[in-house]
């Protein structure tokens, strides 16, 4: 393992981006041939800290090996037999989902998993600006009188210790399951499974990187497991509970959940049910995604995803519960339509919202939190911008939509590595500063009176000051291997992508390519980076960095002479756009060469 003190990577100790690069798992610079003989996957595994006696498990990551006994997890055979009990006495069951994608997915994975069973449940998505995030204690005390008599909150419910009350006192059972940050002093429920209960044994901590749906995934398992035990399957079939996995896969990337372990088996096994198309709201969203082959890793996040996420921030909440649940495929197809539309809409309320919100940056160059606030900022994109913020900053960034009837302001925040965002926003909420607030290491919501936030970014200012500077202090760029121009071929994609799926906690191989020389380097788009560069063995790439041009690093790179010798680092992906695919660089950092 590559330590602080080993040899920065070219002997670039600070690059156009500010980072030192040192290699991820040893020196991999295979130059330009194709010297694919030695085996990537492995040096890419290994690399990523798996052990030499682990290859075989990690390279085909499969259920059977990563599945935990969902017995494991706290309160599971409660929720388990509860919701046994509710199919085999007829009882009205309602899911209560959060409105973004882990919510959608894990909402539509148990209606789907009881319709399996023969029991239709209903739904019930709040609504991000009048209800806000989490369960409602008149929303729950309401199902109740309607009708149902168990209530299972999806991705919520963790923290709503006065909601649940009132549900109890109403005589609803409400189960939980969660994936977000818990007190030590749980609500009242009938159950709460979440991995991320203090309480929980090894075991199932282990696992709290899953999303909420890859809980909700462990519940079903518990759950036919309970009807089998109880012979509910003596005359009927066992439901097909892998034909769920792409609901998994969609979730788990969406959410950024960690791609480790088990969530890796979710997502590489759900992208081969996926392609199946046998979900017909799924299909209708990749098509209406515009892929033209099956959807990968990356397309999770980027295509699909915000288009459910569309839903819940501009449009109706339940637009991507119905979507994924649908067995009609002209309904299927309508609102996989109004979804990519709003989708559209959302786009150009972000991009009102971050130029509003990076108006205020340069006040805050010595906090160690950017926090903005706006008035009438719209709070369904307020979350996306802070990602924004904090990938243009390098510091952790809270972005606040402040209500001008209420005076209260919703809060959405995202983190760097080594900065626990959301253990932070609950002891603001602890030490009072917040009426509600919650979340994960690298993303937290909150709730905050308007006169408030001056107090909160001070508090955040001096609380995590420290950890900000020695994380931003730290910051590299970590390789995988290097090559000349020559290697960056197609070939060499495809063998990387064999240790696959990526996504955070598993990155992607990020790879050196140079030195090179710049031949063309302009803007495309709004703020695109795009640039062509010629190497010593006379091969030439094209490379592209996303909303770069305006960063330290894409500025150097257009006001470069002519010529001037430079490495490029980033990912390596395929262009298929033309009759000939071809590799090209999707550029992430660079240095200067001389």
């Amino acid at each position: 393992m590559a330590t602080r003190t080993s040899p920065a990577v070219f002997g670039v100790e600070r690059s156009l981006s500010g980072k030192r690069w040192r290699w991820r798992g040893g020196n991999m610079a295979l130059g330009g041939g194709a010297t694919l003989d030695h085996d990537i996957v492995t040096q890419l595994l290994l690399a990523r800290g798996i052990a030499p006696d682990d290859l075989a498990r990690q390279r085909e990551p499969t259920l059977r090996a990563f599945l935990p006994d969902p017995s494991e997890f706290n309160d599971m055979d409660a929720a388990a037999d509860r919701i046994a009990q509710a199919i085999l006495s007829g009882e009205t069951i309602t899911i209560y989902g959060d409105y973004d994608v882990d919510g959608a997915t894990s909402s539509a994975l148990l209606i789907r998993l009881l319709r399996m069973l023969g029991h239709d449940a209903g739904h019930y998505i709040p609504d991000r600006l009048l209800e806000g995030y989490g369960p409602s204690g008149e929303a729950l005390v309401r199902l109740g009188e309607e009708g149902s008599s168990l209530v299972v909150t999806v991705d919520c419910g963790a923290m709503a210790h006065e909601a649940l009350q009132k549900a109890h006192d109403a005589g609803v059972d409400v189960i939980v399951v969660d994936h977000h940050k818990c007190a030590a002093d749980l609500p009242r429920t009938v159950a709460l499974v979440n991995p991320n209960r203090l309480d929980e044994n090894d075991t199932a901590a282990g696992h709290g990187h899953l999303a909420a749906v890859g809980v909700a995934f462990l519940l079903a398992i518990a759950l036919v497991r309970t009807l089998r035990e109880r012979g509910f399957f003596a005359d009927r079939a066992e439901p097909d509970l892998l034909s769920l996995l792409d609901l998994v896969a969609l979730g788990t990337v969406a959410d950024v959940a960690a791609l480790h372990g088990l969530n890796r088996a979710f997502v590489a096994q759900g992208l081969k049910v996926m392609s199946r198309r046998a979900n017909i709201g799924m299909a209708a969203l990749i098509d209406a995604s515009r892929l033209k082959r099956a959807p990968v890793c990356s397309d999770l996040g980027f295509a699909l995803g915000p288009r459910i996420n569309a839903g819940g921030r501009v449009g109706q909440s339940t637009l991507g519960v119905r979507l994924l649940t649908t067995e009609d495929p002209e309904e299927a197809r309508g609102i996989a339509a109004q979804l990519s539309q709003l989708n559209d809409e959302r786009r150009a309320i972000e991009a009102e919202v971050q130029e509003a919100a990076e108006a205020q940056i340069a006040a805050q160059h010595n906090r160690a939190v950017v926090v903005c606030a706006g008035m009438g900022w719209h709070p369904g994109v307020i979350g996306i911008v802070a990602g924004r913020i904090k990938e243009k900053t390098g510091r952790p960034a809270i972005v606040i939509a402040l209500d001008p009837d209420s005076g209260e302001g919703k809060g959405s925040g995202r983190s760097i590595a080594g900065v626990d965002l959301g253990a932070a926003i609950i002891a603001a909420r602890e030490a009072g500063l917040l009426a509600a607030g919650g979340g994960h290491a690298m993303a937290a919501g909150l709730t905050v009176a308007a006169d408030g936030v001056a107090s909160l970014a001070h508090w955040l200012d001096e609380r995590l000051g420290e950890k900000v500077a020695l994380a931003s202090a730290q910051q590299e760029t970590i390789l995988d291997l290097a090559v000349a121009p020559g290697g960056l071929a197609p070939d060499l994609v495809q063998a990387m992508e064999a240790g696959g799926p990526y996504g955070v906690g598993w990155p992607g191989p990020r790879i050196a390519v140079g030195p090179v020389r710049l031949i063309k380097c302009d803007v495309v788009g709004s703020d695109h980076l795009r640039l062509m560069a010629a190497g010593e063995d006379g091969r030439s790439i094209k490379g592209i960095a996303f909303r770069a041009a305006e960063s330290e690093m894409g500025q150097q790179l257009l006001h470069a002479v002519p010529g001037r010798r430079v490495w490029l680092a980033g990912r390596a992906k395929i262009d298929d756009w033309g009759n000939v695919p071809r590799a090209e660089l999707h550029l992430e950092d660079a240095a200067w060469a001389d």
